[in-house]
């Protein structure tokens, strides 16, 4: 049986287990002290989970694609399916403690 992927019209993705997609732009100061110390968490504790950084003024069809409408949106995805949103708050342990359960579930 075949599958296609109706939401990406006429474009093959491959699918990450694990993803996190970083929703910021340049004139963010939090986004700016906030990246280093995610890119970070998952360099030490998550290395198998995909870092992707998106610019929203400079790809605002892909904030439009993922209902992103401020700085910084943080996107979780396991297997492709979106677990956890984190929208302007947000605090290290804080994610650390979302993304340990279900990396653990997946990896280990």
């Amino acid at each position: 049986m075949q599958r296609f992927l109706l939401s990406v019209p006429n474009k093959c993705k491959k699918m990450n287990l694990a993803e996190l997609k970083y929703f910021s732009h340049q004139r963010c100061s939090v986004c700016k002290v906030l990246k280093p110390k995610i890119e970070e968490l998952l360099k030490a504790k998550f290395p198998k989970v995909k870092f992707e950084y998106v610019d929203i003024e400079l790809e605002p069809s892909v904030a439009a694609d993922h209902q992103v409408f401020t700085a910084p949106t943080i996107l979780v995805f396991f297997e492709g399916k979106e677990y956890y949103r984190f929208a302007r708050n947000l605090s290290i342990e804080q994610l650390e403690s979302s993304i340990s359960r279900p990396y653990q579930l997946l990896f280990e």
